[in-house]
């Protein structure tokens, strides 16, 4: 009888802990624990602005270890990456100079720290960009969400690809079949003689004008794109396969070879051998994209051979490297040319 007498008390204890009465069911979070392993590899991030971000996490012997991209510019380590025991979280840093002395020196100054929280859930990461601004009284937050990247298929034969029709992307005449990728910002872009010339001249002591990039109004899945570009001393442009790869258009002849320089794939793979012509001459590039791998020829040399593709770069404006997508051609960054803009799918 003693012993019913303790088993009753037991379950009346167990029942007033979870908030219920004899005869009613008990309700348990069966949620999965999240571990370090739910956020490694690398990740597409689409944020809340409509711009894009990647993030590729690895667990290194004694640490963890990250690569980010935010919007715009390049691919970057992390200042710090860790992971709390319910969410990762990346930071980055500046260094902000608040006093000189009357020599120039740096008296004062702060390091601001951005955070990049990411939480499980599901198949994705949810979380939240913590910017705080310079004059520390304001704090910038974005939401975003990450998708995790598949590993990159092995490389296509190239030789056995079946493509389409050629189709002329710029009539030489106006701008039809193209539009500024963000309305609200000036077209620099003009038709003259045949060339489609972008000169983004901002106003000696007058207001900043924000100049847009120009996309086609077509989305195109995988393909081979030909044209010729005319880049000027110090200028700098770029050629977005899909709204997502930026194929860099730069005055870089005779400069080591970088993943910055002219035909490179922006911060992401560096040319083979360099290829430029000097500033002011007509450049041929020859651009193919398949299976997530690039193959780029610069005025007839093979600089980029087959070459698998991470994931976005810096200015991508669409974030699942597995949808169709625009050619855009930078416009805010300086003066540039294009003409005979043929873009040829392949059949799949």
């Amino acid at each position: 009888m003693k012993s019913l007498f303790n088993l009753f008390f037991v379950f009346i204890l167990i029942s007033a802990l979870y908030g219920c009465q004899p005869g009613q069911k008990v309700q348990v979070d069966t949620a999965a624990a999240v571990s370090v392993s739910d956020f490694l590899g690398s990740w597409t991030i689409a944020i809340e602005d409509g711009s894009v971000g990647w993030l590729e996490v690895r667990q290194n012997e004694k640490y963890l270890d990250a690569d980010l991209l935010w919007k715009g510019g390049s691919v970057t380590p992390v200042a710090n990456v860790y992971f709390d025991g319910k969410k990762l979280v990346a930071t980055r840093t500046r260094n902000v100079v608040r006093e000189k002395d009357v020599a120039g020196n740096v008296v004062k100054g702060h390091v601001i720290t951005t955070l990049y929280e990411f939480t499980r859930e599901g198949e994705v990461l949810k979380g939240v960009c913590t910017d705080p601004r310079n004059n520390g009284t304001e704090v910038g937050m974005q939401s975003f969400v990450a998708t995790k990247l598949p590993p990159v298929p092995t490389a296509p034969d190239l030789a056995a690809l079946k493509f389409g029709e050629p189709l002329q992307l710029f009539n030489g005449k106006d701008l039809s079949g193209w539009k500024l990728t963000n309305e609200k910002q000036k077209n620099g872009f003009i038709v003259v003689e045949g060339v489609l010339e972008n000169d983004p001249v901002q106003p000696e002591g007058g207001e900043h004008i924000s100049y847009g990039n120009l996309r086609t109004e077509k989305l195109f899945d995988d393909f081979n794109l030909k044209l010729e570009v005319n880049v000027p001393a110090g200028s700098n442009s770029g050629v977005y396969l899909r709204g997502m790869y930026e194929i860099q258009v730069l005055d870089s002849q005779g400069k080591e070879l970088d993943s910055h320089n002219m035909g490179a794939l922006y911060s992401r793979i560096t040319p083979s051998v360099g290829a430029e012509k000097k500033a002011g001459d007509w450049q041929s590039l020859d651009m193919t994209l398949c299976d997530r791998h690039l193959t780029v020829i610069l005025n007839g040399t093979r600089i980029i051979d087959n070459q698998p593709v991470a994931g976005p770069t810096g200015g991508a404006i669409i974030s699942d490297v597995f949808s169709p997508g625009p050619i855009y051609l930078q416009g805010d960054h300086g003066k540039v040319a294009y003409r005979n803009i043929v873009l040829t799918p392949i059949i799949k």
